[in-house]
């Protein structure tokens, strides 16, 4: 067959003239049957080959058990196939490195090879003594040894609410707010003042707590507490205040703020001369030089009551004060005020009460002390004393009242001694009831100084009819 106009090759037009020449003979009927179940089953055979054809061909092209899978290009569409599970590891398994021993690590000695006599040998055997000795005795492994073992450490034992057979009346927990004046809000003050140091050889606790009846009551707490470190480095002095106003006084509490104001200014201005004669232990200037400035915060503290409309005599508190130097090599602990409270010191596990005491009359009267003898060394007898009192002469000024004698204590701590310093809310509580002193003996003997929160649930133990403020300060030495 060729185009349109091309002329004939001749042996190229052969093989269509072979196929659609006539004397060519038809080839007749299939020799094989050609009925419909025989179609069927040839179809689906053909059919049934492509399929195992094409499995085995996904066999041989599916991926390992394992293996990653080969990159895709974007326009890829994903793998139908469902990707292999992922197992995580339960933990991280350490660095190949770190399972090699170092390189630096020493061998162990070579162990010399025993031979099987030497396997085989019984157990040595001491050897027994000789007839006529005695074998030394030897104790059994459970035998106790003669060394003494050391202490157990003490105990801290668990804080307590209260002493006695029962609990106090008021409630534990504050009741009522003291009224407040919205043009005097600076008088406000807190129901509980806490603080704490640590300098030289000691520590300090101490705490200012409104009593039972006063939280009952509403009324503000009438104890106030100050404490101040004047100076730096070993030449500092740390001052603690505390002072309690008159029961039953306005402004009782106003009154004992201005005491520990006062002293603490007096203190803080003379600190280098307190703290020379402290370290130097001259006792008779350190005495008298306190005594003065008590005695100038003390009259100040008056002079405001006069300028207030207020009784001189009402308007006072009781002052004590602890003065502690913060040279680690000085141990002295000096102590000084007016009024009542109390000084204790926790010394081998006992408490000594070492508030001093005022100085008792003793020996013969004298002139202007004491009363008149009945007789002249004579033998005269002297004019009877009707007991008619004596108007006073308008030439001479009218006495005072007497006041509190001032108290001066200075001591030398020792380690492992306690001192406490307290106003009477826990000072007589303190004396009274054995059981609260064994208390804190225990609280306070375990060598170790209480925190902050534990000092206060110490100091507030509560005991029935003692419900006054609370106001101590305690020093540890190391």
């Amino acid at each position: 067959m060729s185009q349109q106009g091309d002329r004939s090759t001749g042996h190229q037009d052969d093989w269509w003239g072979q196929l659609y020449d006539d004397s060519t003979g038809d080839t007749g009927p299939a020799p094989a049957s050609d009925s419909l179940d025989d179609r069927f089953a040839s179809a689906a055979g053909t059919v049934g080959q492509d399929a195992a054809r094409a499995s085995g061909l996904q066999e041989k092209d599916a991926p390992r058990p394992g293996a990653r899978p080969e990159p895709r290009a974007p326009w890829e569409p994903p793998s139908a196939l469902p990707p292999d599970p992922v197992t995580f590891p339960s933990t991280p398994k350490p660095p190949a490195d770190t399972l090699k021993p170092p390189a630096d690590l020493p061998k162990p000695p070579a162990v010399p090879p025993q031979s099987p006599a030497d396997t085989l040998k019984p157990p040595a055997v001491p050897p027994q003594p000789a007839s006529g000795e005695t074998a030394p005795e030897q104790p059994p492994p459970d035998a106790p040894s003669d060394a003494p073992s050391p202490p157990p450490l003490p105990r801290t034992p668990p804080s307590v609410d209260y002493i006695g057979s029962g609990p106090p009346t008021y409630d534990p927990e504050p009741t009522a707010l003291p009224p407040a004046d919205p043009d005097h809000l600076a008088d406000l003050v807190p129901d509980t003042a806490l603080d704490g140091a640590r300098f030289g050889s000691c520590t300090l606790r101490a705490v200012s707590a409104r009593g039972d009846s006063a939280r009952f009551r509403g009324e503000p707490r009438r104890d106030c507490l100050l404490t101040a470190r004047f100076g730096t480095g070993d030449q500092a002095l740390v001052l603690v205040a505390m002072a309690t106003g008159r029961r039953g006084t306005p402004g009782a509490h106003r009154a004992a703020a201005e005491a520990c104001h006062w002293i603490g200014r007096a203190v803080g201005r003379s600190h280098l001369r307190l703290g020379e004669d402290i370290r130097s232990a001259r006792r008779g200037e350190l005495k008298s030089g306190l005594q003065r400035l008590t005695d100038r915060s003390l009259g100040k503290l008056r002079a405001g009551a006069a300028a207030q409309g207020a009784d001189p005599e009402e308007y006072t508190a009781d002052l004590r004060c602890l003065l502690l130097p913060a040279d680690p090599a000085c141990r002295i602990r000096v102590f000084f005020g007016v009024g009542a409270g109390g000084l204790f010191r926790l010394r081998d596990g006992e408490w000594q009460d070492i508030e001093p005491r005022a100085a008792d009359t003793a020996g013969e009267p004298v002139v202007g002390f004491g009363s008149l003898p009945s007789e002249t060394p004579e033998g005269d007898r002297l004019t009877m004393d009707l007991g008619i009192t004596t108007p006073p002469s308008p030439y001479e000024p009218a006495l005072e009242p007497p006041r509190s004698p001032f108290l001066f204590r200075a001591s030398v701590a020792q380690p492992g001694d306690t001192l406490l310093l307290c106003s009477s809310g826990l000072a007589d509580p303190l004396r009274d009831e054995p059981e609260l002193a064994e208390h804190l003996t225990a609280r306070w003997s375990t060598g170790e100084v209480p925190g902050l929160t534990a000092f206060l649930a110490d100091t507030l133990v509560r005991v029935k009819g003692y419900a006054d403020d609370r106001t101590a300060a305690a020093v540890w030495e190391a």
